[in-house]
């Protein structure tokens, strides 16, 4: 009986009763906008690595797909029978693909049962978060699609128009992505809203493209596959040719939908490889492509997955919003030059949300209050210089900062009832200063900057076991108590802060992505020779800049017109002034006081070469930098040193690494990047993409969802 079925429904599948005909609709979902740039349809690849063997084949068929014109999202088993190297998730990124996250383990068990499923949501989130990826597909297509939203993902790639021989058979009757809206999910427990509020950042590998929406949506967007899969066409049916996916793609072609197609690299066979009965050719794979391209030039638009998704977010009628959010964000720095704070406040003035920041003040005829791109912004305390030397000079302005902070907080709550307080360190204890609003019902949002005992004791030569180091441990545990959600900067310290500190599924990470509307390319005229190599940052002893201006001053006779540009402020600036005249540099180095973020972006543009020099055996081994990210957005190429944080996040090829504490190796890549004007071409080229990858876009989303479940939460 299920010989004869076999074959009837191939014999259907051959004279289109199936494909392209299927028994569904072909019209678009309600609202649905029309594809972009008036395109008649969409064309989406995407491949499931199943073992080894396709592990193997992976970097051969995306350099196939580039050569053609294409890009696809690879998905990989987080734990199956291979690890995906990082290496390899950093060159497909960093070449425009996808990575993506394909089932836990494969193995069928992942929907068996709800409780289960949450336990294996909060890992599925890790391997998201450490990828960098903001898609998912299930192993066998199985879905649970009310579960998925605890997944942290912009999509869900794990159903298909119709297709009688998956596990559940019934698909989805439509050509076009649709919106799962959270609304209509199951009420989570409290398990499972920890989950869904733990996300995640970037990631250590590239991954993200500039494609998450810009306003929070609640819920994601199903992709569902509509041309047949490689497997049940050339292994099930034995099909010689591509014949049946031309005719169902040029029916989609027609009626205006989205052909999304799954091959595995498992089940391909290049030339140089024998042909077994679990694989079929290449060549019909690349005679899909080449039909696209060629058949249907300039009328379907070719999308990663997550540009769906964030054209989707975007572009269908947004969901109803309920009030808007009052959120104060407190910062023991200068608002306009702290470009996190700025993100976060920006990003939520944006969708309507009331945002009170209380910071700083930097000069003297600064105001008080003021109103920035819909951002209410107090300075409580003032801050003119940044040369404290000891311990108690560094402590006591951030003493009388919180109890400024706290009697402020504590007046104005009287009588203007916040929903969300972001606390931002350093000190973590400046959590406590919203000790009454917590007592009142109001959520505390702690963000992790820098990881304080770890930066106390690089700044002010304190071992690590000194008591005054467990003292600040001590705090941190507190202060991470005390709130009610944690976000932390990197990988590596949310890691150690779990593991002292607080649950994993209380904290959250996002690094320093890059701000696009302020760091984007613009174009600068040709230099006249006079090179300028430039650190804009703080000046502290980590940062390694005694090692930059060795490193200039050992290229300084090659490029006799070239000048060091240092913008910044810090307890080490009056000890680099001195080295640079010890060294007879100081004609050719010139420092320069700090400029807010978006005047900064302008200088830091026209510079020919930017320099991160921290040490590797200091703080700055594990400190994220985000001026680099800054200088790649922009279009400057970087040296960096080779620490612990920037290995795990930058692949080789986006900067230029050199030995940490090296002034040697230093101006060795200084020298290089100077010389060659192709190779910092390509260089820049490459670190545009991974810096468009990475920018504050791809994160706003999440940011806006943790938010609202944190409010959504209140008792």
């Amino acid at each position: 009986m299920a010989i004869r079925r076999f074959w009837a429904v191939r014999k259907r599948a051959r004279t289109g009763d199936i494909w392209p005909i299927y028994p569904g609709s072909e019209q678009p979902p309600p609202g649905w906008p029309g594809w972009p740039e008036g395109r008649q349809f969409a064309f989406v690849l995407t491949h499931d690595v199943e073992g080894p063997q396709g592990l193997a084949r992976v970097q051969e068929l995306a350099e196939l797909e580039m050569s053609l014109g294409f890009r696809s999202a690879f998905n990989f088993i987080p734990e199956g029978t291979y690890r995906v190297p990082a290496e390899l998730r950093a060159w497909l990124t960093s070449h425009g693909f996808e990575v993506g996250v394909h089932d836990l383990r494969h193995d069928g068990h992942l929907f068996r049962c709800r409780r289960d499923f949450v336990r294996h949501a909060a890992r599925i989130n890790a391997y998201l978060r450490d990828w960098g990826a903001v898609g998912f597909r299930s192993g066998f297509m199985l879905h649970q699609l009310d579960w998925l939203h605890d997944l942290q993902i912009q999509y869900d790639a794990s159903t298909f128009d119709t297709d009688p021989f998956e596990p559940q058979p019934f698909g989805r009757h439509t050509l076009f992505p649709f919106w799962v809206p959270a609304e209509n999910s199951p009420a989570p427990t409290s398990d499972a809203r920890k989950t869904s509020a733990a996300t995640g950042e970037q990631s250590p590998s590239p991954g993200i493209a500039s494609a998450s929406p810009p306003l929070a949506r609640p819920g994601y967007l199903e992709l569902p596959y509509t041309l047949p899969q490689d497997s049940t066409l050339f292994l099930l049916f034995r099909e010689r040719t591509p014949a049946l996916w031309w005719r169902k793609l040029d029916w989609i072609a027609q009626h205006g939908g989205m052909a999304l197609v799954n091959v595995h690299p498992d089940y391909l066979q290049f030339p140089d490889q024998p042909a077994t009965a679990r694989t079929f050719p290449v060549d019909h794979y690349t005679a899909l492509l080449r039909h696209v391209r060629d058949r249907h030039a300039g009328r379907y638009w070719h999308a990663l997955p997550r540009e769906l998704a964030a054209y989707a977010a975007t572009a269908l009628p947004p969901p109803p919003r309920r009030k808007p959010l009052r959120v104060c964000m407190v910062t023991h720095s200068f608002y306009a030059r702290d470009n996190r704070v700025i993100r976060y406040a920006e990003s939520l003035a944006a969708r309507g949300d009331e945002v009170d920041v209380i910071n700083l003040r930097a000069r003297p005829d600064a105001p008080r209050e003021e109103r920035v791109n819909g951002v209410n912004v107090f300075c409580l305390r003032d801050r003119f210089s940044k040369h404290g030397e000891s311990a108690g000079d560094y402590l006591r302005p951030i003493l009388w900062f919180f109890l400024a902070a706290s009697g402020w907080i504590t007046r104005r709550y009287g009588r203007r009832r916040y929903d969300l307080f972001h606390i931002h360190n350093i000190p973590d204890f400046l959590v406590f200063t919203a000790w009454y609003p917590r007592l009142r019902g109001a959520r505390i949002l702690l963000d992790i900057h820098d990881i304080v005992p770890e930066f106390f004791a690089s700044k002010f030569s304190v071992p690590l076991t000194s008591w005054r180091i467990r003292g600040l441990q001590l705090q941190e545990r507190w202060s991470a108590r005390f709130a009610h959600h944690v976000i932390i900067a990197n990988h590596l310290w949310l890691d150690k802060y779990v593991r002292r500190s607080a649950r994993a599924d209380k904290c959250s990470v996002f690094i320093n992505n890059v701000d696009a509307r302020v760091f984007q390319l613009v174009p600068q005229p040709p230099t006249d020779g006079a090179p300028v190599i430039l650190f804009p940052g703080g000046l502290q002893w980590h940062q390694g800049l005694d090692i930059g201006l060795r490193a200039f001053q050992k290229i300084a006779s090659e490029f006799p017109r070239a000048e060091f540009h240092i913008y910044g402020d810090g307890n080490e600036k009056p000890q680099l002034i001195a080295l640079a005249a010890e060294l007879g540099l100081q004609n050719r180095v010139r420092f320069f006081e700090p400029r807010p973020i978006r005047e900064i972006a302008a200088v830091m543009a026209r510079a020919d070469l930017g320099v991160v020099p921290k040490r590797a055996d200091s703080f700055g081994n594990e400190a994220y930098s985000t001026k680099i990210m800054e200088f790649m957005a922009l279009g400057v190429p970087v040296v960096v040193s080779r620490t612990k944080i920037d290995q795990y996040y930058f692949p080789e090829d986006v900067v230029r690494f050199f030995e940490s504490g090296n002034p040697e190796a230093m101006a060795t890549a200084m020298a290089a990047v100077l010389r060659d004007p192709r190779e910092r071409a390509a260089l820049t080229a490459r670190a545009q993409a991974y810096a468009a990858q990475h920018s504050w876009d791809t994160r706003q989303a999440d940011y806006l969802r943790l938010v609202d479940d944190l409010c959504d939460s209140k008792s």
